[in-house]
C-alpha cells in the first residue's frame, strides 16, 4: 500500500480508482464495514482502492486541540494496510481547503486526480465549503462522469452507533472493553523507543519512552499494559501517559517499565496496548512521592495482568 500525501504526489500508475473518502479515525468496525464494500467494488472493476482522509482533521483545523484522536496519519494508513486497501491518499486540510467549492472537489480530486470508477461514502457524508456537498450532489455528478456512489447506513453494534466519538468517550472513562469491542482490536499507542532523562532508573523502574505525536490524546494516566516488539515478542508492563508533572516534563509521553525485561530497545517501533487504566496522572511534592507511588502502581498493574 501507498501513502499519498497530497493530490501533486499522484501518478498514473495509480488511477484509476475506487475510493471512499472519510476522516477514518481509528479506523473502528463500522469503517471496515465500508472498506468490505470498497474492495469489492475493486475487485469487481480491477482497479485499485482508494481511501481519501485530511490531515489534520476538518474539527481540528476549525478548533485547534478539540478533538482527541485516535491515530495519526500514518497509523490510519497502516490499519488501513491490514484491511486490503491499495493506496491512502491524505490530503493537507488548510484554509485553500476548507473554501473549496464542493464542484470543484469532485473535479480536481475524484475526476482529474483519481479518475474515479467508484465511490463509498457514508449516508451523511457532506463536503466542500460550507459543508454544501451531499451524497445527491456526487450522484448526480457521478451519473453524468460515468462512476457510481454507494451511500452507507451507521453501522450499529448491539444497537448502538459505532463511530470515532463514542470510542473517545469510552476512552476517557477508562472503558476499553467497549473500546475495544467498537474498534475491533485493542486500543494501542504505536511509536519508537526514545532516550528519556532516565530518572525510572535512579530507582529501579527503567522505562521505554515514546515521545508522542503534536495532538490531543483520549488517554491519560497511568496504565496496565501489554506491548509487543519489533520480533512480535510480547510483554506486560505499566505505563504512564501524560507530560510528567512531578519533573517538570515539558512534552507528552508515555513512558512503560516493561516486568521482567532488561534489554536495549532503543529506536525500535513498539506497540503499547491499554487494559485497564490504574488512576490519573499527579504532580507529587517530590520524587521520593512518586517513587513510592510507582512502587504501588507496579504492584497493583501485576494483580490486574495477572487476572487478564
Amino acid at each position: 500500500m501507498t501513502l499519498i500525501r497530497g493530490l501533486n504526489s499522484l501518478n498514473k500508475a495509480q488511477t484509476p480508482s475506487v475510493a471512499s473518502i472519510g476522516n477514518y479515525d481509528g479506523v473502528h468496525l463500522g469503517h471496515q464495514h465500508v472498506i468490505s464494500t470498497l474492495l469489492e467494488h475493486s475487485k469487481r472493476l480491477a482497479v485499485p482502492s482508494t481511501v481519501i482522509t485530511f490531515e489534520p482533521l476538518a474539527k481540528e483545523f476549525f478548533a485547534p486541540n478539540s478533538v482527541p484522536r485516535l491515530t495519526t496519519v500514518e497509523e490510519r494508513a497502516q490499519l488501513l494496510l491490514k484491511q486490503g486497501v491499495d493506496q491512502v491518499l491524505c490530503i493537507d486540510f488548510n484554509a485553500s481547503f476548507a473554501n473549496y467549492a464542493p464542484s470543484d472537489f469532485i473535479q480536481d480530486v475524484l475526476i482529474d486526480g483519481l479518475n474515479i470508477q467508484h465511490l463509498c461514502v457514508g449516508d451523511d457524508f457532506r463536503f466542500g465549503k460550507g459543508r454544501a456537498g451531499d451524497f445527491a450532489l456526487l450522484s448526480s455528478v457521478g451519473a453524468e462522469n460515468g462512476f457510481d456512489v454507494t451511500a452507507h447506513d451507521t453501522f450499529e453494534l448491539e444497537n448502538l452507533r459505532v463511530s470515532s466519538g463514542r470510542i473517545r468517550d469510552a476512552l476517557s472513562v477508562g472503558d476499553f472493553a467497549l473500546a475495544e469491542k467498537l474498534l475491533g482490536r485493542p486500543y494501542c499507542i504505536s511509536g519508537e523507543v526514545s532516550k528519556g532523562q532516565q530518572l525510572g532508573r535512579t530507582i529501579n523502574y527503567p522505562t521505554a519512552n515514546l515521545v508522542l505525536p503534536e495532538m490531543l490524546m483520549p488517554v491519560s494516566g497511568v496504565f496496565a499494559v501489554s506491548l509487543k516488539l519489533e520480533n512480535n515478542r510480547s510483554l506486560v508492563g505499566v505505563a504512564n501517559i501524560g507530560n510528567r508533572p512531578t519533573v517538570d516534563g515539558k512534552e507528552n509521553r508515555l513512558e512503560v517499565h516493561i516486568f521482567d525485561f532488561s534489554q536495549d530497545i532503543y529506536g525500535q517501533n513498539i506497540e503499547v496496548c491499554l487494559l485497564e487504566k490504574i488512576r490519573d496522572e499527579i504532580k507529587f511534592d517530590s520524587f521520593e512521592a512518586l517513587k513510592g507511588q510507582i512502587q504501588e502502581d507496579a504492584t497493583l498493574a501485576k494483580a490486574i495482568l495477572s487476572d487478564i
